[in-house]
């Protein structure tokens, strides 16, 4: 009789704390989020991806929400649901996402969030907020250290640990108070105890993947930090993750920013629209944090512990150890990846199992709840 996931069994859909129930989430009709939706109206809707679309939606009391209502019924569409579902429901932090609900009536799966009103990161950086310029300096350096800290939880602090696995502009939704909520954990894993890594299919998105990730499938918390470095670059420079130089020509953000950060040219590297309206010492802090966190070389990337520590400036010995870091030394030669399009191995090796987001206008549409600019 319908679907129940892995974490509903023995279990109510609140929890008990010091003998108060805590709501938490529960399960919706599908006759509920028809009327809150207006039948999945054309109009309603936010963004769509891979998975399905996500739509707005108003509650009974008024309350808005956002619901992802995946597209294909199969197996792999309904463990992605499970596995979204049962993540969310296991994780609670101010930075990540919550769970309001799901719904599992007939070939349907829907799950409902809270809706965003600042939609996220990539409508701010690349599409329809991006003219407005409302991610001023203090919000940049507020969703910074959010979104550390949302990634720094499911990796150190949820057990059994998490990774993500998809983190990118488009899964970082901005609040009301722009306050950073990491979203989409459709493509997340749980690693057990004692593993260093998992061995998984490659699944994510072009200029976020760790190249080990990439060519050899190994997902640990580390290609995780690479994409949140990653993240970081183009949050605070304005830059995607790979930008066409020319024809045959593409340029990733770590090529383009490291040489700016070993001759200490920061000003070069912060973002335009911001008219030079930042705090230096912030701005060098992120860029060398963000280079850390993107070293080709798992074993010399930051811990998301260690990212968040340096982010908020609270150790100055700790601060001049990341700026003496050997990476910020050596003369840095910028490098192109020439080929017929422009990919390095690490993408054409995995391009038969993830797609670049080609689409951008249907990407910069996008999503006010996660992944809608999902290429699962």
């Amino acid at each position: 009789m319908g679907f129940r996931p892995m974490f509903c069994c023995g279990g109510g859909f609140s929890r008990k704390v010091r003998g108060k129930k805590q709501p938490t989430w529960r399960v919706f009709s599908l006759k509920e989020l028809h009327a809150a939706t207006n039948n999945f109206n054309y109009d309603n809707k936010l963004g769509e991806g891979g998975f399905g679309s996500v739509y707005w939606g108003q509650l009974w009391d008024g309350s808005q929400i956002a619901v992802k209502r995946l597209k294909v019924w199969s197996n792999k569409a309904d463990m992605e649901f499970s596995v979204e579902v049962e993540i969310l429901a296991r994780v609670r932090h101010k930075n990540l996402l919550s769970l309001r609900g799901y719904c599992a009536e007939g070939q349907e799966r829907l799950i409902v969030y809270d809706y965003m009103p600042n939609l996220s990161l990539l409508s701010h950086l690349h599409g329809q907020h991006s003219a407005e310029c409302l991610l001023d300096w203090t919000r940049r350096m507020n969703i910074v250290i959010g979104s550390a800290e949302g990634v720094a939880y499911l990796h150190h602090h949820a057990t059994p640990h998490i990774i993500h696995r998809d983190i990118k502009a488009s899964n970082v939704l901005v609040d009301s108070d722009f306050q950073a909520q990491v979203a989409d954990f459709g493509f997340a894993k749980l690693i057990p105890d004692g593993a260093t890594h998992v061995t998984t299919r490659v699944k994510g998105t072009l200029g976020y993947l760790a190249p080990e990730y990439a060519m050899l499938g190994k997902a640990s918390e580390s290609c995780d930090v690479y994409s949140f470095g990653i993240l970081l670059l183009e949050l605070a420079s304005g830059k995607k993750p790979i930008e066409k130089v020319s024809a045959t020509m593409k340029r990733t953000i770590t090529d383009w920013a490291l040489p700016l950060a070993c001759e200490r040219k920061f000003d070069e590297i912060a973002d335009p629209k911001l008219n030079g309206k930042y705090v230096e010492d912030e701005l060098k802090r992120v860029v060398f944090v963000a280079l850390l966190c993107a070293h080709s070389q798992p074993e010399r990337r930051l811990t998301m512990l260690e990212a968040v520590e340096l982010l908020k400036g609270e150790s100055k010995e700790k601060l001049v150890q990341l700026e003496n870091d050997e990476l910020f030394k050596a003369p840095q030669v910028a490098e192109y990846n020439e080929g017929n399009d422009g990919t390095t191995a690490a993408e054409e090796h995995s391009s038969d199992v993830i797609s670049e987001e080609k689409d951008e206008k249907k990407d910069l549409k996008e999503e006010a709840a996660p992944g809608s600019a999902h290429n699962g």
